[in-house]
């Protein structure tokens, strides 16, 4: 198991390359950059600014230079020094930016992870025991239905209901009279209070989903031979469900880490600029607008770590939980 993590990291190395080539390639492509975007905004506050001084500003903030000695000085920064550059919007350096915003980040979208697989993993048992049942019909419309509706859309209905109904407003991560106060229980409470709506909306995004393929995991594996067997041999349907098909069927919700852990992590960007809470999300919104490319690039690329290590942590479990595959690593 240890030599497995360890090769399995050293792959990572090549993969986060890739990665930093990508999202600073991206993050380029716009025509222009956050001089020019400085420039305009003072011409557009009618602030006079001639070519001699635009080429002033752009050899202060280091734009003269060629793209790639610009990658290669902000990727030299982060592998030598930790220091993933300096944001020109916000007038501080990125790291300080991301040590404040990603905690909440990552707090949001791990919470939706447990609340999703707490919601999929029962429901799909439920679903494939009774087949076809009005419950199954149920839970399949409302699995499709949180497929089919964008999360922006749920945030902005669910605002409004709130605001609607309970007088209740769930934007920003604190009510009004707390945004300013100190910290006291109630202001714990109040910002529970803002969290809880979110972290539930983002973990509906993958519900359905994962209910489809337990249920329909499960329901293969209900009719294998071994379950036939051991209930002609009179043992009881719950035990062998739990101890047999429910831990081979979940194995494949265990692989879905990888491609679901990016999906919520898109979805807590867009709940968050539409809820306004503050988290990487509507940081990197501002840094794209402004063309603000070293905090744009450093908060696409720590996502996709995110991502990466979901995949990483799914395989480790798989290793782990399913001994058919450590008899494959070992026999090779």
């Amino acid at each position: 198991m240890l030599t497995y993590t360890i090769k399995r990291l050293f792959q990572l190395i090549p993969i986060l390359f890739v990665i930093s080539v990508v999202a600073y390639a991206i993050i380029e492509l716009p025509p222009g950059d956050f001089a020019d975007f400085y420039i305009s905004s003072l011409r557009a506050t009618g602030v006079t600014v001639l070519e001699d001084e635009a080429l002033r500003i752009k050899e202060q903030y280091g734009f003269n230079a060629p793209v790639v000695e610009r990658y290669w000085r902000w990727l030299e920064n982060i592998i030598f020094h930790g220091n993933f550059g300096y944001s020109f919007e916000y007038q501080k350096p990125v790291n300080e930016i991301i040590a404040e915003k990603l905690p909440l980040s990552i707090g949001l979208t791990f919470g939706a992870l447990i609340i999703s697989w707490a919601l999929a993993i029962p429901i799909g048992i439920y679903s494939a025991i009774h087949q076809y049942s009005k419950f199954d019909y149920f839970f399949t419309f409302i699995g499709f239905l949180g497929l089919a509706t964008p999360p922006f859309l749920m945030a902005l209905i669910f605002a409004w209901l709130f605001l609607k109904f309970f007088d209740y407003s769930v934007l920003g991560l604190y009510s009004p009279e707390y945004v300013t106060a100190p910290w006291s229980f109630d202001k714990f409470i109040d910002l529970c209070k803002h969290l809880i709506l979110p972290v539930i909306l983002i973990g509906l995004q993958g519900t359905g989903t994962i209910i489809r393929v337990m249920r329909g995991n499960l329901l293969d594996e209900l009719k294998k031979p071994y379950v036939i067997t051991a209930k002609a041999k009179g043992l009881k349907f719950r035990d062998l469900l739990l101890k047999y098909p429910v831990r081979m069927a979940i194995n494949p919700i265990i692989s879905t880490i990888g491609w679901l852990l990016p999906a919520l992590i898109a979805g807590e960007i867009l709940i968050s600029i539409v809820l306004g809470i503050q988290t990487l999300g509507p940081v990197l919104l501002r840094s794209v607008l402004s063309q603000d490319m070293w905090l744009a690039a450093s908060i696409v690329m720590i996502l996709s770590l995110l991502t990466i290590i979901g995949s990483l942590i799914s395989d480790l479990l798989l290793v782990w939980l399913d001994p058919r595959i450590r008899f494959e690593r070992l026999s090779k």
